[in-house]
């Protein structure tokens, strides 16, 4: 079956319950953005947060030689957006629109004002807050700790969980990637991607369907990345 935990209920991903969430709700401004277009880019003032609830977000990040780094990629229920407690913070990073959104955008100032009123919302945001910074560490142990190909098997598991369609033993990715798509999602070039990607091949740990990755044996990509078990909202992409 199709993994849902990204698409639950919020208590069940973001830490807030159903009646904390709705009073951040009540200062959300929604707005549309279409697909192609830019929620924020880099250097842009970092003030605000933003609630996805309907569409998809490509979070990027530009390097030296003109090419993006995907960082994230945030789906319908995601909460985003970078809150700094300096008053001239700017993004470090650009969110681009990948398909039709609806946003929901909280402006600082209100969220505070918010959390001085409401302790129990203040207790569930430093949690989300926490949640953040775990699914950043995980993301920065797999591209510095265990070579191009620990890497790569860390985000083909990611991606299991995140568009993963359970067959038996083996899990179908629902969405095809390109090789550049995966070298954007690890910093590495599609050339470096190939040669892990055969050596997968070769062993036996992943095939293609219709030009979409099959994970044919998700033990052994545990192995080579050091996968280490945790939460969905934690292993995803």
């Amino acid at each position: 079956m199709i993994h849902s935990d990204l698409k639950t209920t919020i208590e069940n991903t973001f830490c807030f319950s159903e009646k904390v969430f709705s009073k951040l709700k009540e200062i959300m401004s929604e707005k549309l953005f279409p697909a192609g277009t830019h929620l924020f880019s880099e250097g842009d003032p970092a003030d605000k947060l933003y609630y996805l609830s309907q569409g998809k977000v490509r979070i990027t990040k530009a390097v030296d030689d003109g090419k993006s780094l995907i960082v994230y990629l945030y789906h319908e229920g995601d909460m985003f957006g970078q809150i700094d407690p300096f008053a001239t913070s700017t993004h470090y990073f650009g969110a681009e629109i990948i398909a039709d959104a609806t946003v929901g955008i909280v402006q600082q100032r209100e969220l505070e004002a918010l959390l001085r009123q409401h302790g129990d919302l203040s207790v569930e945001f430093v949690k989300w807050m926490g949640l953040m910074h775990r699914l950043t560490q995980t993301k920065l142990r797999d591209l510095m700790l265990f070579g191009k190909t620990g890497t790569l098997c860390s985000l083909l598991l990611r991606l299991g969980n995140t568009y993963g369609v359970e067959k038996e033993s083996q899990i179908l990715l629902s969405q095809r990637f390109t090789n550049t798509e995966l070298a954007n999602m690890i910093g590495t070039t599609r050339e470096s991607v190939n040669r892990s990607l055969a050596s997968l091949k070769k062993a036996g740990a992943v095939s293609y369907e219709d030009g979409r990755i099959v994970i044919l044996d998700p033990p052994y990509l545990r192995r080579i990345s050091h996968w280490q078990n945790g939460p969905r909202e934690i292993c995803r992409i």
